[in-house]
């Protein structure tokens, strides 16, 4: 695989020339919206085990060798024809290896909305260990709200997909409620009606597991909170079923915060069978503009997450979408959510070109709305996905869970599946 990033004057033919590949596997992989307007910066991912490279004055076959990743002795059994090492030279044609170096076998997360089109659903499932459908909210009598899961689950298990019930303490019609998990996690007769309606729904819906994604806890109750995961497992792992659990990322155990404190990494790691770890969310709707999962904040987390969690047990987060901010910046202001794809095709239709953040790891670009007001969006490319999960291998995580798969990001999968292997548990 080769991630190449658009210069100005490139095409789709011109790239497939030369790196000596169909032009339709291009549009076929990396499926742009508009194969004849691309924009420079955006990233084309090549799905190739070698690539044509022209030698240029100047070049040795080291310096194209490190230039690529390879060896001197690679690309001389790939190009038998060349004798001798020194006679090389400008204008040769020769081929070079780039052969996927897979660094292991990964669990897969995606959660995805009731509303994911079918489409999408079908294309995404081959790449997934686990699908978690969001999700059912609790409320303070112990009861579930319904969703409509059952087709989802269906095609999930048909593709060998391991389907995950979530349960949240988002209020309905609301958000996120930290009174709500306070009537939950005080109240044992609550708690006993919420799991004998979570054992029922596992069992009708023909589910695999179960995610708790419980945020804004109370700090007071951490330890309420610490005692309903392990009242949780004890009666779901001797049924049969996992329990994950979503945790906000965190880069100290006494890190302050409402959406931090109540969330004990070291008690999930030795309790739970996974932990998700929301590693996004950096810049977000209400933000000044930013990358919403930088490389270098993330893996602050991981440092230390490391430290008291099992690292087999985690599940590091990966945002598949962006934020398209209004400039100035005015604090109360919203970003609009924009999805990968659809931020490179704005690109092309405002002329942008598309910049790359190297201390984050994140692609972006400016422009100018009909009402002459300047956009500053952040989003993933190719390259940013690349970076996650070159992490993953770093620091000997179990996998990585996408926020969410309801849009379909034919990159990424490319990226993932080019370094590492899906693991199935069905």
């Amino acid at each position: 695989m080769v991630i190449y990033t658009v210069r100005r004057g490139d095409n789709l033919y011109s790239i497939a020339r030369r790196f000596g590949v169909p032009m339709q596997m291009l549009i076929d992989d990396n499926r742009p919206q508009n194969p004849d307007n691309l924009v420079v910066g955006q990233t084309i991912v090549i799905a190739t085990d070698s690539i044509n490279h022209t030698i240029a004055p100047g070049e040795s076959l080291f310096t194209i060798a490190r230039r690529y990743g390879t060896t001197v002795a690679q690309i001389l059994q790939a190009n038998p024809e060349i004798t001798n090492p020194v006679t090389i030279y400008p204008g040769q044609v020769i081929s070079i290896p780039v052969q996927d170096r897979k660094l292991g076998t990964i669990d897969v997360n995606g959660y995805a909305f009731p509303s994911i089109s079918d489409t999408t659903l079908q294309d995404t499932l081959p790449h997934l260990t686990y699908f978690s459908i969001f999700s059912y909210q609790v409320r303070a009598d112990g009861s579930l709200v319904a969703i409509n899961d059952e087709s989802l689950i269906s095609s999930a298990r048909a593709q060998n997909v391991a389907p995950l019930m979530v349960i949240t303490n988002i209020l309905e019609g609301g958000s996120f409620d930290s009174d709500l998990a306070h009537t939950i996690l005080t109240n044992q007769q609550v708690q006993t009606t919420l799991l004998n309606n979570v054992v029922q729904t596992l069992d009708s819906k023909n589910y695999f597991g179960l995610d708790i994604d419980f945020e804004y806890i109370f700090p007071d109750d951490r330890e309420a909170y610490n005692r309903f995961i392990r009242r949780v497992v004890d009666r779901l792992r001797p049924l049969g079923y996992t329990v994950t659990t979503a945790l906000a990322p965190k880069i100290s155990g006494d890190q302050q915060g409402l959406l931090y404190e109540a969330h004990d990494y070291a008690f999930h790691g030795a309790t739970v069978d996974h932990v998700i770890l929301m590693t996004y969310e950096w810049g977000y709707t209400y933000s000044p503009p930013r990358a919403v999962a930088p490389v270098n904040l993330v893996e602050d987390v991981l440092r230390y997450a490391v430290t008291v969690i099992p690292s087999e047990k985690i599940l590091m987060g990966i945002p598949n979408y962006g934020y398209n901010w209004t400039l100035p910046f005015v604090q109360g202001s919203a970003a609009r959510t924009i999805s990968n794809t659809a931020a490179v095709n704005l690109a092309a239709r405002e002329n942008a070109e598309i910049q790359f953040d190297e201390e984050s790891q994140s692609p972006f670009f400016n422009y100018y709305d009909d009402q002459g007001r300047e956009h500053e969006v952040w989003f993933e490319d190719a390259r940013s996905i690349q970076a996650k999960l070159e992490l993953v291998n770093e620091y000997n995580l179990g996998g990585v869970s996408y926020w969410t798969v309801n849009s379909f990001f034919p990159q990424n999968w490319l990226v993932l599946e080019s370094m590492y292997n899906v693991r199935k548990v069905l």
